[in-house]
């Protein structure tokens, strides 16, 4: 089984915000693929389903953790151990100030560049996860950054942001069989139109 983490923080309050875009892309995900309703499980909210991919089915289990985001690492760590679902399978969708938006990349390990869930998930569960990276872009100043990750995407930003979770989730079947090389090729593609 294949654990994909969305990080963002819970409540109706940030829904919208730039730090959220974890949660949409795994929504994105679930939805397009004909995953379970979500439940309450493991500090989060999970859906199960199936991704086929090259004609073999996969299991992954999507998760939100629902703990803010500077605890996301529990949450992380109790499917993980209660699936035994080792590191290497382990994926965690996230904002990043330091890819410009509309912008999507792979990584595996690695620096956190001060991301408090992915530093959460370092701590608790180890460093080498994958990462997909969502760009959300820099307000230009470090002094800005908490309350523009804290803020809702722009309406001009809508149809990017929108463009990365259907993306995300369009080519999944690719992540599914570890191909994220191919993957970050298509969803750029993708967003690009």
């Amino acid at each position: 089984m294949l654990l994909w983490v969305g990080l963002g923080n819970p409540g109706a309050k940030y829904a919208g915000n730039r730090h959220n875009i974890g949660f949409l892309a795994i929504d994105a995900i679930g939805d397009d693929h004909n995953f379970s309703a979500e439940k309450s499980q493991f500090k989060g909210m999970a859906r199960q389903g199936v991704i086929t991919s090259d004609g073999r089915p996969v299991k992954v289990l999507l998760l939100k953790p629902m703990t803010f985001m500077n605890e996301s690492g529990q949450a992380v760590q109790q499917a993980m151990q209660f699936y035994k679902i080792p590191l290497e399978n382990v994926t965690v969708f996230h904002d990043e100030l330091d890819i410009a938006p509309g912008k999507f990349r792979m990584k595996t390990g690695g620096g956190i560049a001060g991301h408090n869930g992915l530093r959460s998930i370092r701590q608790h569960c180890g460093e080498e996860f994958h990462r997909v990276r969502l760009g959300i872009g820099h307000p230009g100043h470090k002094d800005k950054v908490h309350s523009y990750v804290l803020s809702d995407f722009a309406k001009a930003e809508h149809g990017i942001r929108d463009n990365i979770c259907n993306g995300a989730a369009r080519y999944a079947d690719l992540l599914a069989v570890n191909n994220r090389e191919l993957y970050q090729t298509r969803v750029t593609e993708y967003i690009k139109g």
